[in-house]
């Protein structure tokens, strides 16, 4: 008898310390396999700026002559696009760079910080600034390029989904990587 209530207390007390509690699982992301960087120079368009282009990234034009020169660098892998704008100058460098600076720190609501890096390149004769806007912001990178007489060009990357600094990352690094060679490569054909 002693045996028979040894094995039911032995049963009981093994299905009530069975009692699975539940801990939620984190979010997770997918993993995005990153290529190798490689570029091509870009100059068959008929754009008065020519650079270097990573060999994932396509062109895309735009044909209306509101918007003369201006192109979008489209990652269809990474879902991103860097849109780009060109205008000449016209005795107005200051406006144009007050509105990209606006314009960049219009996500200072969003941001955590905003970093600023200029770059020159003298023989090339282009100068330029390059935002980095940290936290989950739409854009995370913005640069201007410009000769300070002639040309202005801005360009602005977003990416095609909910902004979230910890998922885009890995992407976030690989196109800021394409950009710095872009502003590097950078040169003005006119």
């Amino acid at each position: 008898m002693k045996s028979y209530k040894i094995i039911i207390l032995i049963i009981s007390l093994t299905f009530i310390s069975c009692n699975d509690s539940y801990i939620p699982k984190p979010y997770g992301f997918f993993r995005v396999d990153l290529p190798y960087h490689q570029y091509r120079m870009i100059d068959t368009l008929n754009l008065p700026y020519k650079f270097e282009l990573s060999h994932i990234a396509k062109i895309v034009t735009h044909a209306n002559d509101t918007k003369e020169n201006w192109i979008d660098i489209q990652y269809p892998y990474l879902n991103a696009s860097i849109y780009c704008s060109y205008k000449q100058i016209n005795n107005n460098i200051f406006e144009l760079s007050e509105d990209a600076r606006k314009f960049v720190y219009k996500h200072s609501i969003k941001a955590d910080g905003i970093g600023e890096k200029t770059f020159e390149n003298s023989q090339k004769n282009v100068y330029g600034l390059l935002y980095d806007i940290n936290g989950n912001t739409a854009s995370s990178i913005q640069f201007v390029l410009t000769d300070s007489t002639k040309h202005f060009f801005r360009a602005v990357l977003y990416f095609n989904n909910v902004p979230n600094k910890d998922s885009i990352a890995p992407m976030n690094n690989f196109i800021r990587e394409d950009i710095l060679r872009i502003m590097e490569s950078f040169e003005w054909k006119k």
